[in-house]
């Protein structure tokens, strides 16, 4: 894929930046250790001449550069602020180990151990804040419309509309829509050249999963003919395969689908992130529950506490559990007496008032809800007693939503995927939309988390719900 002159200007860019830092951060180190409120403190029991100092910083300059290199921080690929960081920390840290054994080694006890914490905290400072300022930068430059790639999108649907808002939007993602297309044909041929010659095209985007083979052959051949990059949308069969081990047998190589990393240590890693984070939840939110559950009982009395029967991973049924946010005379579950005509209410209300097509639906300005049940739904309160479920293994921090029973037996073949894995409180879907989200695209969401978890993936979504709730988008 052709990269784009900003990114590569940016990249350039950060190595000699991160050298300089590097070395500012060696040298604040030595003048702070030296200062006159250090030294009242802790005085020099052995001087360390500068000159010789700054010659081990050099060295050590090299090899912490070799080790941001390793940790992939010379890459064009454009990552979140805090993936950084934890790269950056990460590489000084072990960069300090190295330094650390180095002194042990050569029995130079009596190095300061100031300065090596100093050059520690520095390096990472100096560097993270070195390369923040370049990002600053950057998206400055891109919502000015600098750097940015001139793309045409070939397809109609509501998922290329999304697209092309998202990137009118957010202009730091470095797009410009010049153009779409509703399908390929010679005319829209001749409009993309005509397209190029008169402001530029650098790259074409297929948004039409559906588009037959011949004409996505012949796009690929044209973009490739004009040097054009070409991206395209996956639809669920190309998502089915981005997991695959290649196996031999009798000569004849065979493609094994694996259905998600999560096997193994993936598998233990995340049961163990699991625990840790629905312990702090249910710690710090401990007095929320218990105001929220207080609000609930005086408004409505009691179950103050709402559990519904879910469908889990590989489709194993569990009872979920949630703070009560409808009247209790509406609410269905085994601990009402009324469920049937709750039931038939519901469905009533489904036909009138879903916003959502599909086998499951979301009901908007829900009259069953009290007035501490939109409070509790709008701030996601009532989803807080789930790290319950999370600390017993029914679900996960992160992955899928859960359904109801009677939500899944509706299911497509296709659908059934996301019931690979636990589901999770948030998810991918959660942070790109809530029930905004059509159903369809929440799936492919979701099966994209599937095929391409990680511990980091998980962390930056569980980071991202927090503001996804205060911006409340898709809350109903």
């Amino acid at each position: 894929m052709r990269i784009r002159r900003i990114d590569l200007t940016f990249t350039a860019l950060l190595l000699p930046l991160d050298v300089a830092a590097l070395f500012c951060a060696g040298l604040a180190a030595y003048l702070l250790r030296f200062s006159r409120f250090v030294l009242q403190v802790r005085p020099v029991l052995q001087d360390v001449p500068f000159v010789e100092y700054m010659q081990t910083v050099s060295i050590f300059v090299v090899i912490w550069i070799c080790l941001f290199a390793v940790a992939g921080l010379y890459s064009t690929r454009q990552r979140k602020a805090w993936n950084e960081l934890g790269r950056v920390a990460l590489a000084g840290t072990a960069g300090v180990m190295m330094l650390i054994a180095l002194v042990f080694f050569r029995r130079e006890l009596d190095t300061s151990r100031f300065i090596v914490l100093a050059v520690w905290l520095f390096s990472i400072t100096f560097v993270f804040f070195e390369r923040l300022v370049l990002r600053v930068i950057r998206h400055l430059l891109l919502r000015a419309g600098i750097g940015h790639k001139k793309i045409v999108i070939i397809g109609e649907s509501k998922t290329a509309d999304g697209i092309i808002n998202e990137y009118k939007s957010h202009p730091i993602l470095g797009y410009t829509v010049v153009r779409q297309f509703n399908g390929w044909n010679d005319n829209v041929r001749r409009a993309i050249l005509k397209l190029q010659k008169n402001g530029g095209v650098d790259a074409v985007l297929l948004a039409d999963p559906d588009l037959p083979k011949n004409q996505a052959l012949e796009l690929i051949a044209f973009a490739e003919e004009h040097h054009f990059t070409f991206n395209y949308l996956a639809d669920f069969f190309t998502a089915a395969f981005t997991n695959i081990e290649v196996t031999t047998s009798a000569g004849v190589p065979i493609i094994e689908v694996k259905r998600t990393p999560l096997d193994g240590w993936g598998r233990i890693a995340k049961r163990a992130f699991d625990i840790v984070f629905s312990l702090a939840g249910l710690i710090i939110t401990g007095p929320i529950l218990l105001i929220a559950l207080i609000c609930i009982f005086i408004e409505d009395g009691w179950p103050v506490l709402f559990k519904n029967i879910r469908v889990g991973e590989r489709g194993e049924l569990f009872s979920l559990t949630k703070l009560r946010s409808m009247y209790s005379k509406y609410s269905i579950g085994p601990q009402f007496g009324n469920s049937a005509a709750g039931l038939r209410y519901e469905k009533q209300l489904i036909a009138k008032k879903s916003i959502k097509a599909g086998p499951v639906y979301k009901i908007a300005d829900d009259p069953r809800i009290t007035h501490v049940g939109r409070f509790l739904r709008r701030w996601s309160i009532d989803e807080l007693p789930q790290f319950w479920n999370v600390l017993k293994g029914d679900m996960s921090i992160v992955g899928p939503r859960p359904h109801q029973p009677r939500e899944v037996a509706k299911y497509l073949p296709h659908h059934r995927r996301v019931l690979a894995i636990r589901p999770g409180i948030t998810g991918l879907a959660q942070i790109s939309g809530r029930s905004d989200l059509e159903f369809e695209d929440e799936v492919r969401l979701d099966t994209w988390y599937i095929e391409n978890w990680s511990l980091a993936l998980d962390l930056y979504i569980a980071l991202k719900t927090p503001f996804t709730v205060i911006y409340r988008k898709g809350v109903y």
